[in-house]
């Protein structure tokens, strides 16, 4: 009797222990399966149909865990896959964790994470666009969204604050790693935010050195982006404003010539953007609309500009069905393309039609 009163007790126990670890720490699998019906247009190519993945949003699969350390300091991680749908293979070239990658310390000091990231400008360009860089009127279509992995930095620290009432700060660094020279290939990345009831407005900024181990003394790319959304309600209203200055400020997300031009268009190193747009949710449907132009300040006067529309359903809060339409319209040789979430898109109009799940 005394033996078996022993053994519950310590059953009893262990339990109790075990239910503290697992209170304190948790591992989360996630993901996004996007897929659907790409109708592009306008290209030199020709008319393009395609099924196709990550329209609305890359298709991923993800891992994040965190512990808690004791004293208000806790540690995380996210691994993230990118998944092509229609084809079952890798995003982002291939690589395993391509979407982000980063381990990270959490306390009263802020956040400080190591790993592939995204940029501070990135983020400020996701908050800014209706579209949330996805679907036919991905604001990326037009307008930078700096790294050297498109929206990510490598090898990067990022330090974001605690919200000081509503007031935030973000800084990143991304090592260029090149042997003999500390500057080469860097990246840093810097935003702030602030936030006040339906008001949001963020400032965020990208320096890209683009030396090499072999090419010196190039000019860094630059750019600046303001954006601020006020949500009235019935609708939510975007703007946003950059600069770009210098080699790679603004790339070219199709650079293969698209248009079949005689001289391929190049990717200016002067301009400015601005975007205007708006959401208006109801029920289970929303509506994305915006208009971007871009200025293109060098000789070339390469401008151009985009309108685009989406309609979202919700079938569940977990599953929608959309429906999205663009159309760039390029000055002077421009060579910018309607692409998605992750494609870059072969001419200046597109539909798409899919569906897309989040787990």
């Amino acid at each position: 009797m005394k033996k078996t009163f022993l053994a519950l007790a310590l059953l009893g126990v262990i339990g109790t222990f075990s239910g503290s670890a697992s209170a304190q720490s948790s591992v989360t699998i996630y993901g996004i399966v996007d897929t659907g019906i790409a109708i592009e247009n306008g290209g030199s190519a020709g008319s393009v149909s395609k099924l196709t993945s990550g329209i609305g949003s890359g298709s991923r699969l993800g891992f994040k865990g965190t512990e808690d350390l004791g004293g208000g300091l806790s540690a995380f991680f996210l691994l993230e896959s990118g998944i092509n749908v229609d084809t079952g293979s890798s995003g982002q070239g291939g690589l395993m964790f391509g979407r982000q990658a980063y381990l990270g310390i959490k306390g009263d000091f802020g956040t400080l994470t190591a790993g592939r990231q995204y940029t501070p400008e990135y983020l400020t360009l996701a908050f800014a666009d209706p579209f949330g860089t996805g679907f036919a009127g991905d604001a990326a279509n037009i307008m930078p969204n700096s790294g050297t992995g498109a929206s990510r930095m490598d090898n990067t620290l990022k330090y974001v604050t605690p919200s000081f009432d509503g007031l935030t700060g973000e800084l990143a660094y991304g090592f260029g790693e090149t042997a003999g020279d500390t500057s080469a290939s860097r990246q840093l990345g810097a935003a702030i935010a602030y936030t006040s009831g339906p008001f949001a407005v963020r400032l965020g900024y990208h320096n890209r050195n683009n030396d090499t181990a072999t090419l010196k003394n190039t000019e860094d790319g630059k750019t600046t982006l303001l954006a601020a959304t006020y949500d009235f309600g019935v609708a939510k209203a975007h703007l946003a404003y950059g600069i770009n200055k210098g080699l790679n400020s603004s790339p070219l997300r199709n650079t293969a010539n698209p248009f079949g031009s005689l001289v391929a268009p190049t990717a200016s190193t002067d301009s400015t953007d601005f975007l205007v747009g708006v959401t208006v949710p109801f029920g289970s449907n929303k509506i994305l609309a915006s208009y971007i132009r871009k200025d293109d300040k060098t000789v070339k006067n390469q401008d151009t500009s985009q309108l685009a529309v989406a309609y979202l359903y919700s079938l569940s809060k977990r599953t929608d069905l959309y429906a999205a339409y663009a159309k760039i319209d390029n000055k002077n040789g421009a060579g910018y393309t309607v692409g998605s979430a992750i494609e870059a898109g072969s001419g200046d109009k597109a539909l798409h039609l899919g569906v897309r799940h989040s787990f």
